[in-house]
């Protein structure tokens, strides 16, 4: 039997009206926030800094079904966040979801620890770390005059727990160290942010997803699942539920919080 509160409960995913602009969108998990914002009624924007793929992107989309805009972005750079925003309220007028999701790394990051360059880790940890905290400064800004606003910041399970070596066993594959670093200081900035900002009706979460294949080497993803509960690697819409449920309503009083989607790997 129906009660009367279950349309409401369903309309608190609704994100009709609301403007959501994904970082580094032309990648893997940014096509399927953008898919799946716009699924569920919130007008999208691609923000790439690589014109071939943001272009390439937003076709892919648009034969999907999927209805969205692109802007130019270098995460890393401060005037690009700048413009970014400013195309995105000037075309839209406000901006209510804001996912920090773009990946910028070095050819070199993923050297044994004791060769990595100096140069290279620094240059990752600026570009990575730094870029998302100055997306977060303009963003916050302009959220804190709105009076509302998510933003939602992709970190790792690497941001909570030292990586298991054993899984990139018969690969060429490693951890890179500095990915530890920039996904676990995401988490905390985060929990800085969601104090400094909810005062403002802005709430600010991380999504730290566990392992997803792309172009993966069998033996990893074998191993990998095989140390994973549920017995898989993950999926890009295993992490686009979880932004969707971040950036609606059906998270109002919910900030601050690190939702880890894993499969149960960081439980054992």
């Amino acid at each position: 039997m129906r009660t009367l509160q279950e349309p409401a409960l369903k309309n608190l995913f609704d994100l009709t009206g609301k403007v959501a602009v994904i970082t580094g969108g032309a990648g893997l998990l940014g096509k399927e926030f953008a898919a799946g914002f716009a699924s569920f009624g919130a007008k999208v924007c691609v923000a790439e800094i690589d014109e071939k793929r943001r272009e390439a992107a937003s076709e892919e989309l648009k034969r999907r079904g999927v209805d969205v805009r692109t802007a130019p972005l270098d995460i890393a750079d401060e005037n690009s966040i700048e413009r970014c925003l400013e195309k995105v309220i000037g075309s839209y007028g406000a901006v209510d979801v804001w996912v920090n999701n773009a990946y910028p790394t070095t050819q070199d990051w993923d050297l044994d620890f004791e060769s990595i360059p100096a140069s290279s880790w620094r240059e990752n940890i600026d570009r990575h770390l730094n870029g998302y905290c100055f997306c977060c400064q303009k963003v916050g800004a302009q959220m804190k005059k709105q009076k509302k606003g998510s933003l939602i910041n992709i970190a790792s399970i690497h941001g909570i727990l030292g990586p298991d070596f054993s899984v990139y066993r018969n690969t060429s594959m490693t951890a890179p160290a500095a990915y530890s670093v920039i996904k676990g200081g995401i988490v905390n900035f985060t929990r800085y942010l969601a104090s400094y900002y909810g005062p403002y009706g802005v709430r600010v979460n991380t999504i730290s997803p566990g392992g997803i294949p792309n172009h993966s080497p069998e033996p990893f993803v074998k191993n990998y699942s095989e140390k994973t509960p549920l017995r898989r690697m993950g999926r890009p819409n295993d992490v686009v539920g979880a932004a969707i449920y971040l950036a609606s309503d059906a998270s109002a009083y919910v900030t601050g919080h690190n939702l880890v989607v894993d499969g149960g790997w960081s439980v054992v």
